[in-house]
């Protein structure tokens, strides 16, 4: 009988870490919130174009045709960081519901610091009540930014509200052509049970089960190049059931990574999360396996 309980009592004492997390991560970016209300800036068009963008990509932009660095010796008792890939794509993160590009602060520097020098985030408004709407947004904000750095295509990194959006562009708009890899943390792509106040924001029901859009993303979707890993928590308050952070579609090359210990808004800050995300971002297409092949945290 001791044994029964014991998983229960792991179990309430993880949700009671992941909610003080939580507490701490949502009084930590209430803060830092007017800091991303405004959008980036951006230097101006072309392949060409580098430095260090105001309120951009941290490090610089860099094109496909630029030179690689040579890597750096560390001095001693430090960890030599990676050096810079010049050939990775823009890396486009992209927020959840009533937030802005300030919750990716911490994501942005560690991907900068392991080699990343393209980031770039897009705010879309609060007041957006149609995921497609959202879609057609991303898609005109990545050809800007294709037309831009002379890269065909981009990766993207989307919290909630955001992989969803992210995923309507590639599955449905013809997105597949642009993205490489989408990274989802903490998306309902199986639609999830909200509460009854939230549910009178009309893009909130639309992540519900059996909504319009949550529907059309369960249409085939054969040929879709992008490859797609979610990370899910065990965790998660926010998507209910948790299962429905998964990605479960015949036609999609999908990985789905549990998450252990993590709540909801901690997805985009938790360093183990952060350093899952790199690894997929970097992992080759035969790398990619099934559900539930790796799990973080």
């Amino acid at each position: 009988m001791p044994s029964a309980r014991v998983p229960s009592t792991r179990l309430s004492a993880a949700l009671l870490r992941a909610t003080a997390l939580e507490l701490v991560v949502l009084a930590g970016h209430t803060l830092l919130y007017p800091t991303g209300i405004t959008g980036e800036r951006h230097p101006a068009a072309g392949p060409a174009a580098g430095g260090a963008e105001g309120g951009g990509a941290e490090g610089g932009a860099s094109g496909r045709t630029g030179p690689v660095s040579s890597p750096t010796t560390a001095p001693a008792g430090t960890t030599a960081l990676p050096a810079a890939h010049p050939e990775r794509p823009p890396v486009v993160l992209l927020h959840g519901f009533i937030d802005n590009r300030s919750v990716f602060v911490l994501l942005r520097r560690s991907l900068a610091r392991y080699g990343w020098h393209h980031l770039e985030s897009l705010n879309y408004s609060p007041l957006t009540c149609d995921i497609r709407t959202a879609a057609e947004l991303l898609d005109r904000h990545i050809e800007e930014i294709c037309a831009r750095t002379g890269h065909r295509e981009v990766d993207i990194v989307g919290h909630s509200l955001g992989g969803l959006i992210a995923r309507y562009y590639v599955q449905r708009l013809g997105g597949d052509r642009r993205v490489r890899t989408l990274v989802t943390l903490g998306t309902p792509h199986g639609g999830t049970a909200v509460a009854p106040l939230a549910a009178a924001h009309p893009i909130v029901r639309q992540m519900r089960s059996g909504s319009v859009p949550i529907e059309e993303l369960r249409l085939p979707a054969p040929g879709c190049r992008t490859r797609f890993v979610s990370f899910w928590s065990e965790l998660d308050q926010v998507i209910v059931p948790v299962e429905a952070a998964c990605i479960d579609h015949p036609d999609l090359d999908a990985v789905n990574v549990r998450v252990s210990g993590v709540g909801h808004l901690a997805l985009p800050v938790h360093p183990a999360v952060a350093a899952g995300v790199r690894q997929a971002l970097d992992a080759p297409a035969s790398a990619q396996g099934s559900a539930d092949a790796a799990s973080v945290a």
